[in-house]
């Protein structure tokens, strides 16, 4: 009988599980949103132990759907929301505190110490990145500081830490395997992306112990078999990627310069720099991009902390839509959004401005603005934060982005499709599976696995379903850029 790769996409507000065939095609798919969890303004976090239940529920009805049990998956892949931190009792395997999402400010002003304390140059050239409350290191630091008896309990090496990649693992295995990929640990701010090691120098700066971090693995190998009575055989895990990561591999960026933007509930665009790590002079991050068959491929990094999200708010906290996918046909009763900029920016900024304490903005609102008006400019608000992104890229590089690969849940929105290519001058791709998230998973898990032959094999399976060229006259484009930027300006720093 035939035989499937599971891939696992664990994402910010929801669990899916979908299952490919060797041609690379979806045969099912399920989802399930989780509660998030907001304690105070500026703090989100997810119950880790809902996290998984939801995970495990949406494999095990994916696998239904199409009659399938264990024994008939080749293997499983496993893409997860990033930087995202759980902490938790070695023995019992219970958390200790709920999962930190990696939208979370709380570590804000402990960031700002670490800038004071001069230490950005040297976090950036060790770890890639900057010193941002949106990184797992922070995270960790904050939980051993404030729940009672936990840095006791790390230094007895009572405590494990894992970014949900791991937190899954653990769970698959029956806490047989504490691990993580390179992907997951470049984000945490305590791994040495040149070394690739856990760095003792970050690990002392935030007073973490070492014996609390998983053992780093490659992105593409066979880990473990599943230890539990939910698959009826024992399945072998083999793959691992952080979403944007796993994203990039799923789009065939595997040529140096290629590039992908992913349209979830952030916006992520990455570029393929090839072996070896590119620092940015333009608050960009440098991330590993997979590690396969020992050679390690880096990316350069910018990430928007509200993308698909700001759909979610026009349907959960405004109200005028029902559903997300109203958002277009809304959008497209009018012409254009009327004068009205709005600077989606609910949790700070992310690349290339890093001002944790922005918030969002909505200016140019007149009498005569609608609620169409207001879905119009949130599209639009989406399209000129990845502008800001891929600007900065081509002055990081010297390279001209020819074309952006685009793909995740809001990249089927025609409207703002057209729009990106608009106001990018570049031309926008879509392919055939949008799921590239969990396709490059079920890629790196199929590759171990030996499901699939080769990157050969697999590349042949990229195909377009539509591309979008940009119509908008340059004075009209140059126009709205000017009035994006000043928007921009006025929401920065509305918190400090």
């Amino acid at each position: 009988m035939e035989k499937f790769i599971l891939a696992l996409d664990q994402g910010t507000t929801s669990s899916r599980a979908l299952l490919f065939d060797k041609a690379g095609n979806i045969r099912s798919v399920a989802q399930k949103e989780f509660q998030q969890i907001f304690p105070k303004p500026g703090w989100v976090e997810h119950d880790p132990s809902e996290i998984w239940s939801s995970q495990v529920s949406v494999a095990a009805e994916a696998m239904s759907k199409i009659g399938i049990n264990g024994t008939y998956v080749s293997g499983i892949g496993i893409t997860n929301q990033r930087e995202t931190t759980i902490v938790w009792d070695r023995r019992t395997g219970d958390p200790i505190y709920n999962a930190i999402v990696w939208q979370d400010r709380r570590t804000s002003g402990y960031c700002d110490e670490l800038k004071e304390r001069g230490m950005a140059q040297k976090i950036r050239e060790k770890t890639g990145l900057v010193i941002d409350a949106y990184f797992s290191g922070t995270k960790i630091k904050w939980i051993l500081d404030n729940v009672d008896g936990a840095r006791e309990k790390a230094r007895r090496g009572e405590l494990a830490f894992g970014t949900v990649d791991s937190w899954l693992v653990w769970k698959l295995t029956q806490g047989r395997t504490h691990i993580t990929d390179v992907t997951n640990a470049s984000r945490t701010m305590l791994y040495n992306i040149k070394t690739l090691e856990w760095d003792k120098e970050m690990l002392e700066l935030m007073d973490i112990p070492k014996s609390m971090l998983p053992q780093v693995k490659s992105s593409s190998e066979i880990y473990d078999h599943t230890n539990t009575t939910f698959f009826a055989s024992k399945v072998p895990i083999a793959g691992i990627a952080g979403d944007q990561q796993a994203a990039l591999f799923g789009q065939m960026c595997v040529e140096e310069g290629m590039s992908k933007n992913t349209y979830g509930t952030g916006c992520f665009m990455l570029l393929n720099t090839g072996e070896k790590p590119f620092i940015s002079k333009n608050n960009l991050v440098t991330t590993i991009a997979w590690q396969i068959n020992g050679r390690t491929t880096y990316a350069l990094e910018g990430s928007i902390f509200i993308g698909g999200a700001v759909v979610q708010w026009l349907r959960d906290g405004l109200g005028i839509i029902k559903s997300s996918s109203e958002v277009e046909s809304l959008a497209a009763q009018v012409e254009d959004s009327g004068d009205l900029f709005f600077v989606p920016t609910f949790t700070g900024m992310g690349a290339p401005y890093w001002d944790q304490y922005a918030r969002g903005l909505m200016v140019g609102i007149s009498r005569g603005t609608t609620r169409a008006h207001i879905a119009r400019a949130a599209l639009e608000g989406i399209a000129y934060q990845t502008m800001d992104v891929l600007k900065v890229m081509e002055k990081d590089t010297g390279m001209k982005v020819k074309e952006l690969r685009v793909d995740g849940g809001a990249s089927a929105n025609n409207l703002l499709m057209q729009f990106q290519a608009d106001i990018l001058n570049t031309r926008v791709v879509r392919p055939k599976v949008i799921e590239t998230t969990a396709l490059g998973a079920a890629y790196l898990a199929g590759l171990a696995t030996g499901f699939w032959t080769d990157l050969e094999d697999v590349k042949k399976q990229w195909q377009l379903d539509k591309h979008f060229e940009p119509q908008m006259e340059e004075e009209q484009t140059l126009e709205r850029k000017e009035k994006w930027a000043d928007a921009v300006q006025r929401a920065k720093s509305w918190t400090k």
